[in-house]
């Protein structure tokens, strides 16, 4: 005697799939709606929120930004998310070398805040690996605090603890002289390299 398998209901079968209703037809629609959505956001996404929105695990969004960025896009991820890069009309930039122990961090960075100045990364060189870059993307005090909070919560090391303090800031701002005005307070409290 033969038995014959019911199909199962196309809800739970797309379960089977790892797919969840209403969620994109395939991965590479949901890829590029993550795209739009952080478009139409602005702003810094925090990665929890993307993944609940497209339903999907957090590392499973972690693979999705992996694929993005090698198939071109620009996107960012920052300690408190997602973003994509702010339109060309960015102004001017300067890469600023600083040094300071961890301790410093917060005054060293509300230096710039205080100028207008925005802190687009942190780079170190690393002996083994060359440039190691982290993005920042610090706009106010209110991004700052933000951040503190998140390297308090993680026990992370910075990545300036790699090279005693060693690193580069690349910096924004609206006009050159307010970078200019930054520098001279960082220069009188000691964080710039000569």
């Amino acid at each position: 005697m033969t038995r014959q398998l019911k199909a199962a209901p196309a809800h739970l079968a797309s379960r089977r799939k790892g797919l969840q209703p209403n969620a994109p037809d395939s991965a590479g629609d949901r890829r590029r709606q993550i795209v739009e959505w952080l478009r139409a956001r602005g702003g810094t996404v925090p990665g929890g929120e993307i993944a609940k929105h497209f339903r999907v695990s957090r590392q499973c969004l972690v693979q999705d930004v992996a694929i993005l960025r090698a198939s071109g896009e620009e996107i960012l991820a920052t300690p408190t998310g997602y973003r994509l890069p702010a339109e060309s009309n960015r102004g001017h930039r300067a890469i600023l070398a600083c040094k300071h122990p961890p301790e410093r961090t917060e005054e060293e960075l509300q230096i710039l805040l205080d100028n207008g100045v925005r802190i687009l990364d942190v780079i170190v060189e690393h002996p083994l690996y060359g440039e190691l870059r982290g993005s920042l993307m610090l706009e106010s005090r209110a991004d700052l605090q933000d951040f503190l909070a998140h390297v308090r919560a993680s026990h992370a090391a910075l990545l300036s603890s790699l090279t005693n303090g060693v690193h580069l800031h690349t910096v924004e701002a609206s006009r050159a002289e307010m970078i200019s005005r930054a520098k001279t307070q960082l220069r009188a409290r000691g964080f710039l390299l000569k």
